[in-house]
């Protein structure tokens, strides 16, 4: 029986299905190709979590990023204008995709430039993931549930922020994180349960699923700068000098990204695309959530933490 109709005939836990049909589409979807000679996948295993659209983050998210940010509901009432829906009818279906073991061993060597893989990463792992987010919304479309990828939808728009700078309507790393997915780092990366070196796509969709279970309160509980003190690793990591123990300035970041570095990847490797990912290799989060695995002490003192707020949005 095909996906969909499971999931229309609820004849399982539709969060499985949904699992399933990610991970499906992981394994036999083309796109899944760094487009080497030899045969080789973009991304490991994903992670999926689910969040309601009611979540008072997504809320607080909004108010505390300004514009151009906006919550599921807004998202999904616009791009289906005809369907009454309210915010805690709604799902985002959140995904992590992590980079290979190949990949962040290659980039862990790189000082001033991406490795070649991680460049092909960065662009053909775009092109699968904006696939996948197309086929999770098609398939739930086929069992008359309406489903919208943020990113994809024409509302989507990048702006700026008066607080925080550079900002999108949209943030998948800000879902990963409500879904359960992970928390940000000094560098403002998500460390996720497989580690930082990853990236992230989601679909909001008008069905109620059991949402997946936050393991922390506090929005930087996995980064050891923030949760004992210590390392700080991504500002020596960083060759654009765009962090510092107070935090990551996007507009350098994005300078470097944009300018030195795709020139390096266009006459380098033959793609015209942006990237780095220095920050997110060659690190103790790099591929783990450090905090967990450094001593129960550390992890619980955060975990009980209280602090959703203080530049939770300035990694939109």
């Amino acid at each position: 029986m095909k996906y969909y109709d499971q999931i229309k005939q609820q004849t399982e836990d539709p969060a499985m299905q949904i699992e399933n049909l990610i991970r499906e589409f992981f394994q036999t979807s083309p796109e899944n190709s760094m487009n080497f000679e030899h045969i080789e996948r973009v991304f490991d295993e994903p992670l999926v979590g689910f969040s309601n659209g009611g979540d008072p983050l997504f809320e607080f998210l909004k108010k505390d990023i300004g514009s151009p940010c906006m919550t599921p509901v807004e998202i999904f009432r616009t791009s289906f204008p005809d369907i009454e829906a309210r915010a805690d009818d709604l799902t985002v279906i959140s995904w992590v995709l992590p980079q290979t073991r190949l990949t962040k061993n290659d980039n862990r060597k790189e000082t001033a430039f991406p490795s070649e893989r991680w460049a092909r990463a960065k662009h053909y792992g775009a092109a699968f993931n904006k696939a996948l987010m197309i086929h999770v919304a098609n398939i739930l479309k086929k069992t008359g549930i309406a489903a919208v990828a943020p990113v994809l939808a024409p509302i989507f728009t990048i702006g700026v922020s008066e607080r925080y700078g550079l900002a999108s309507s949209w943030s998948e790393r800000h879902a990963a994180y409500v879904s359960g997915l992970g928390t940000f780092g000094l560098c403002d990366g998500l460390i996720t349960p497989r580690g930082k070196a990853m990236a992230c796509g989601s679909v909001i969709a008008q069905i109620r699923i059991t949402p997946t279970p936050r393991s922390y309160t506090d929005h930087h509980a996995w980064c050891l700068f923030y949760a004992k003190g210590t390392c700080g690793l991504c500002v020596k990591r960083c060759p654009a000098g765009a962090l510092s123990k107070e935090g990551h300035n996007k507009n350098l970041c994005s300078e470097y990204e944009h300018g030195v570095a795709q020139e390096y990847i266009r006459s380098h490797f033959g793609i015209d695309d942006y990237a780095c990912g220095l920050c997110q290799t060659g690190t103790p989060c790099e591929s783990k959530n450090p905090v967990r695995h450094s001593g129960k002490t550390g992890y619980q003192d955060v975990h009980n933490r209280q602090d959703h707020g203080s530049n939770v949005g300035n990694s939109s």
